[in-house]
């Protein structure tokens, strides 16, 4: 959601069971190495793979393992990393890292400004399931460029393996998930009507155009236009997303209606990439320029709402188990405030509002946690609440939300007394509370290494102490602190940073002053003891 135009930010997460990292670093590395090398461990998809992983999360929280920055590179453009992959220059240039350091893996030609890359995302291939065309297993790169392409290229050598031109008269600038790894949406900027065309009575009813595509193979399924006489006179923006069609309104109303539904109801022509179409009595290739792809979806009439709610800024989350959502009321003295309340009937869960009390220039942020356990991480600028929705044995209908564990950052507070003499020799004492980040480490970010199942957190000390950071890892089931890792780079905090934690490799990137992009990486080493437990 990301990409959005406005803050709609609706997340939908499912549940899994969660494997206690605890656990698994008491098993011995050469019993997992000895077990698969005689092949105990069966033929099942991805068992090796899982036992490598193991070993991988018991080196990285030895304390005798640390990080050392291995490579850095400055770019005029935003810096993207994804899976093993830094992409630089809007995509044109990647460096591979998953050696020692990164190597540069392939640079494509300058290009024009109409071909530059608007947005892109990494396609990976199902495992276990055929596909028609070779190419379809590998990894490839969705990209959709400036002069409305969408191109699917290999992520080794940029070749491209197919492309599709998306229109001649709209302008496509987002790309996301539908359901990741199977169905993307394609989404145009907003139509905006000018003073000028107001004036003669020149409304567009048409606020933008999705267009949906399934991958491997490039399919396209249809696109449609969000009609503000079909939806409402107030509609802000939309978006599809896990099956489900979004739309916002400015008054701060979310309605989701069934994707599939509207597919299935307001199809007018099927229409399929590479053959010949006829539409508006114009006839040409699906998926060819100047051609494009036609709007084939028109919604006559209002889709039935299969769920509706106002909150503020549009900020709609939906998981756990059975399925709540998270939102703040649509007031704004209510900001920091979130109610978490049951999808069926909105009933309000038991100690299902959540406040943060701090102070501090930071704010705080609320969403269910990435493991797909249905628990809710509560960030603070100083604290972090893992909750977790229990039933109540009472109540079989209704839920409450306790504390799994919290974190807190290092902290020691200190009231400071301000004291002054009067013109007569009184002594006048007045205390008074410094703000969180004078004194407080604060968490600038928190991640979740799914493979290693590690949470990662960002905390910066009090900007008196030059904002020095580290990334502390805890485990995820029991939040316990398991080591940390000093950044070197001073950590401005008026400039953007973006730190991630994959496997071995940290990234941090940083937008410095006149908008040039810094990368850092982090290597994982083995640091020898002394002989009293020391690491040199």
């Amino acid at each position: 959601m990301d990409n959005l135009t406005i803050k709609l930010s609706i997340k939908m997460h499912g549940v899994r069971k969660s494997t206690n990292i605890s656990c698994l670093r008491k098993i011995n590395n050469y019993c997992i190495l000895t077990a698969r090398s005689l092949g105990l461990y069966g033929n099942e998809v991805g068992s090796i793979h899982r036992k490598n992983l193991t070993i991988l999360c018991q080196l990285v929280c030895q304390k005798t393992t640390s990080f050392e920055r291995v490579w850095t590179k400055q770019s005029n453009s935003p810096v993207i990393y994804e899976k093993g992959r830094i992409y630089f220059d809007n995509y044109r240039c990647c460096f591979i890292s998953t050696g020692p350091q990164p190597t540069l893996l392939y640079e494509l030609p300058k290009l024009h400004k109409s071909e530059k890359i608007e947005d892109a995302l990494l396609c990976e291939s199902p495992v276990g399931e055929m596909l028609p065309k070779p190419s379809d297993h590998k990894p490839a790169i969705l990209t959709l460029t400036a002069n409305n392409w969408l191109i699917r290229m290999s992520t080794r050598t940029a070749k491209i393996i197919e492309k599709v031109y998306l229109s001649s008269q709209l302008k496509f600038r987002y790309l996301t998930w539908n359901n990741t790894q199977e169905t993307i949406v394609v989404k145009t900027t907003q139509n905006k009507v000018t003073a000028a065309a107001r004036a003669a009575g020149n409304q567009h009813s048409v606020l933008l155009h999705l267009a949906l595509f399934s991958v491997l193979p490039l399919t396209f399924v249809g696109m449609m236009g969000i009609d503000k006489k079909i939806f409402g006179s107030n509609v802000t923006d939309a978006t599809v997303s896990q099956g489900l069609l979004i739309v916002t309104h400015s008054v701060g109303l979310v309605k989701l209606y069934s994707f599939q539904w509207i597919v299935e109801m307001f199809t007018t022509k099927h229409c399929i990439l590479g053959q010949n179409c006829e539409w508006n009595n114009t006839t040409g290739i699906v998926g060819a320029a100047p051609f494009g792809i036609p709007c084939n979806i028109k919604i006559t009439d209002c889709p039935p709402v299969l769920f509706e709610v106002a909150c503020l800024e549009s900020a709609l989350q939906i998981g756990g188990y059975p399925w709540h959502y998270i939102i703040t009321p649509n007031k704004q003295n209510q900001k920091g405030t979130y109610h978490i309340s049951s999808l069926k009937d909105k009933t309000l869960a038991e100690n299902g509002i959540q406040e943060m009390q701090y102070s501090s220039l930071e704010t705080d942020w609320i969403y269910f946690h990435p493991d797909d356990s249905g628990r809710i991480m509560h960030i603070g600028p100083t604290q972090i609440n893992m909750l977790q929705l229990i039933e109540k044995s009472e109540d079989k209908q209704r839920w409450q939300v306790l504390q799994a564990f919290t974190i807190l950052s290092k902290r020691e507070r200190k009231v400071e007394n301000s004291v002054t003499v009067t013109a007569y020799g009184r002594v006048v004492k007045r205390q008074c509370t410094q703000l969180d980040d004078d004194q407080y480490e604060t968490f600038k970010m928190v991640d979740y290494e799914d493979e290693l199942e590690l949470l990662t957190v960002l905390a910066v000390a009090p900007t008196d102490n030059e904002g020095n950071a580290h990334l502390n890892f805890y485990d995820n089931q029991t939040g316990t602190l398991i080591k940390s890792v000093p950044i070197k780079e001073p950590w401005d905090i008026t400039y953007n940073h973006q730190l991630l934690f994959d496997r071995d490799t940290i990234i941090h990137t940083e937008q410095l002053a006149n908008r040039t992009f810094c990368c850092y990486i982090y290597k994982m080493v083995q640091c020898p003891e002394d002989e009293d437990g020391n690491k040199d």
